[in-house]
C-alpha cells in the first residue's frame, strides 16, 4: 500500500486520539527485511501465522522447529521450514499460492517481537513469503518464558478436537490464559497477526460462546483493530505451553468503546469482543515446551470483583 494504514486502522487512530502519533511510528512500516532481523529469526523457535479460509473466516496458527527453520533468503524473502499440525486449518489456507499471511515472531524470554505480514506460497522445501510490510513491535505484556525442545511429531499427542463452542475444560484454559495471538484481515491490507498479554484472568467469558478481553496502551498502529473495524472475522491462539497444544477459536469480533466495560479492565482504552464460531484443538501441535519466568512488569493489576461471571461460565454444562 502506498499509505502506511488503511481506513479502518485511521479510524480507529483517530477514535483513540492518536493520528499525529501513529503517523510517526507509521513510518518503521518497511516492505523490507532489515538486517537486524536476520539474526533474530534465526534464533526463535516459533512464530504465529494469521490466515484466512476460502470462507473469509480467519485462524492464528503456530509453526514451530529447531531455530534456523525460518530463515531469511532476500530482503523480501523469509523461508518456512515446517508444517502446520494436522489438522490445523492452516494447511488448508495455504493451498493457493499467493495466500496473505500475517506472522508474529516472538522471542518470550527476551520479550523481543517483529511483525511480518505478505504473501505465501507452500514449496517442497517448506513455506516461502513475500514480505510486504515488516516492522519490529515493543516488549509491552509479554510473559517471560524459556523454551526447550522435545522429541515428538507434531499433532501425535491425541485426537484433533472440533467443535462449534468451547468446552468448559477449554473455557477454563482460556480463562487462566496470561497470552494468546491474535490474527486478523483487511480486504486490501492483507493479513495481520499479533500477540496479546496480561495477567490471568484478562480474557474473560460473557457466555459459554463470547468472550471479551482488554486492549492495552501499545504501538498506536491498531493494526488488529482496524483490520476488526472494517471486518470483524478473526483467529484467535490460545498456547498450552506446559504440553505444547494448541487451542485455535475463529468467529466474529468487535471494538466496544462503552465506558462502563472498559471501566471493568484496569489499564484498558478499550474492549474486544469476540463471538466463537469454531474451535479446534490440537494436543502436542508443536515439539516445543515453556516453562514460566515471570509476568511482564507492563500488565495492569487485575480489578477485584472479575470473578462471579466467570465462575458461571466455569459452571455451566459442556
Amino acid at each position: 500500500m502506498a499509505n502506511k494504514y488503511h481506513t479502518g486502522e485511521l479510524e480507529v487512530q483517530a477514535r483513540a486520539g492518536v493520528r499525529e502519533m501513529a503517523a510517526r511510528v507509521g513510518n518503521s512500516i518497511r516492505p523490507t527485511i532489515p538486517a537486524a532481523a536476520h539474526e533474530f529469526l534465526l534464533d526463535q523457535p516459533m512464530l504465529a501465522v494469521g490466515s484466512v479460509e476460502s470462507g473469509g473466516r480467519v485462524w492464528a496458527s503456530l509453526l514451530a522447529g529447531e531455530p534456523g527453520f525460518a530463515r531469511v533468503l532476500d530482503e523480501r524473502t523469509v523461508r518456512i521450514q515446517a508444517r502446520p499440525a494436522s489438522g490445523d486449518p492452516l494447511k488448508d489456507n495455504l493451498q493457493e499460492p499467493g495466500a496473505a499471511v500475517g506472522i508474529v515472531v516472538i522471542d518470550l524470554s527476551g520479550r523481543r517481537r517483529m511483525r511480518l505480514n505478505g504473501k505465501a506460497e507452500v514449496r517442497p522445501e517448506g513455506i516461502y513469503v513475500r514480505a510486504e510490510q515488516v516492522y519490529a513491535n515493543c516488549p509491552k505484556y509479554i510473559q517471560a518464558r524459556r523454551w526447550k525442545a522435545v522429541e515428538n511429531e507434531p499433532g501425535t499427542g491425541g485426537a484433533v478436537q472440533r467443535t462449534r463452542k468451547p468446552t468448559q475444560d477449554q473455557r477454563r484454559h482460556i480463562s487462566d490464559a496470561d497470552t494468546f495471538f491474535i490474527a486478523s484481515a483487511h480486504p486490501e491490507g492483507g493479513v495481520d497477526a499479533s500477540h496479546r498479554g496480561g495477567q490471568p484472568g484478562f480474557v474473560r467469558f460473557l457466555n459459554e460462546s463470547t468472550l471479551e478481553f482488554p486492549d492495552y496502551s501499545g504501538n498506536t498502529m491498531f493494526n488488529t483493530l482496524g483490520n476488526i473495524a472494517t471486518n470483524p472475522n478473526a483467529g484467535l491462539l490460545f498456547v498450552d505451553f506446559e504440553g505444547g497444544g494448541t487451542l485455535q477459536l475463529t468467529g466474529k469480533a468487535r471494538i466496544v468503546w462503552d465506558v462502563e466495560r472498559v471501566g471493568a479492565f484496569a489499564g484498558a482504552g478499550r474492549v474486544v469482543e469476540f463471538g466463537i464460531e469454531e474451535v479446534v484443538e490440537i494436543p502436542a501441535a508443536v515439539p516445543l515446551r515453556w516453562k514460566f519466568e515471570a509476568y511482564s512488569p507492563f500488565n495492569p493489576a487485575e480489578r477485584s470483583g472479575r470473578s462471579e461471571a466467570l465462575k458461571n461460565v466455569a459452571n455451566e454444562p459442556s
